[in-house]
């Protein structure tokens, strides 16, 4: 009979498809590891694993390995719906968030969740909203704190509060001829964006009134303080979320600038799998992120 040892270890050598890693991954020896994996092939009755300089799996591996992942998943859901069911946020929550709220948010939110709920475990991911789409859809993270909408059948998502974006700008830019900035503003100095993949260069894009992005440069950059940096050397301006200001501003000389009403903004929320049994968790926790923010910077 297939263990559920054994389909952790599949799994794990599924997903790394190295041995040496996988073993450590399981906090076991490379050894008894393979030697799990040979019994379940015997149990099976098939190969699972290509075994060679590189590791693949064979056809009926790749199907074993897709269900294994989904038993896994299934097994950990009982066991945190059985956990859940006795008091709220306790025990383990793999909590993913994107590197344009991360830093802005944690550090307050995180000694609130702390105080409040002593008997949580908590471990973050700081990734691309597509990777944290993708380990919720595979159960690797259980709840996402991120940029909505999510666009995704199998996930649930809980709008917590908006976010609005100011102009930043280098301090020695020639001074607006208005208090307030406007979108077309835009179309006349050098944007500066993150690269690819991060869904606060497409949600910038989306709010100018850009008709292309020639005048719009990512250079490359892969976080929110380098962006910041840029634009305090005088390369450019970018669009700077509300809850960044105060420590991205406070630490680079840029000028920071509303824009006239609607103001551009985007909505942060939590997502989760809807098959989820820890909603009443992700409620809590949603609960205390709203409570932990401060009123809008002055700006």
């Amino acid at each position: 009979m297939i263990s559920t040892k054994q389909l952790v270890y599949f799994d794990a050598v599924a997903r790394l498809k190295h041995f040496g890693r996988a073993a450590d991954e399981c906090a076991v020896t490379q050894p008894a590891l393979s030697m799990q994996i040979q019994e379940m092939e015997r149990d099976l009755g098939v190969s699972l694993v290509e075994r060679g300089r590189t590791i693949r799996l064979t056809d009926a591996g790749e199907e074993v390995a897709t269900r294994a992942a989904r038993i896994l998943q299934d097994i950990e859901g009982l066991t945190d719906f059985a956990s859940k069911r006795r008091a709220t946020l306790t025990g383990r929550l793999r909590l993913g968030v994107i590197p344009s709220i991360a830093p802005y948010l944690l550090p307050t939110v995180l000694p609130e969740l702390q105080s409040q709920y002593q008997s949580l475990e908590l471990r973050i991911r700081e990734t691309l909203t597509e990777y944290l789409v993708a380990q919720l859809d595979d159960g690797t993270l259980d709840v996402a704190l991120l940029a909505l909408p999510i666009d995704e059948p199998k996930i649930e998502t809980l709008s917590l509060f908006e976010d609005r974006f100011l102009l930043a700008s280098p301090t020695d830019a020639p001074a607006p001829r208005r208090k307030m900035a406007r979108f077309e503003d835009l179309d006349e100095v050098p944007l500066l964006l993150l690269e690819e993949g991060h869904c606060l260069r497409e949600q910038a894009l989306s709010f100018c009134t850009l008709r292309s992005i020639e005048n719009a440069d990512s250079f490359g950059a892969s976080s929110l303080s380098t962006l910041v940096q840029m634009v305090a050397s005088g390369m450019g301006h970018t669009l700077l979320p509300e809850m960044s200001v105060d420590l991205e501003a406070a630490r680079n000389k840029v000028r920071v600038t509303r824009f006239e009403a609607p103001e551009p903004s985007r909505m942060i929320g939590l997502a989760f799998r809807k098959t989820s049994p820890l909603k009443a968790d992700f409620e809590a926790l949603g609960a205390v992120i709203k409570a932990t923010q401060p009123p809008p910077p002055k700006v």
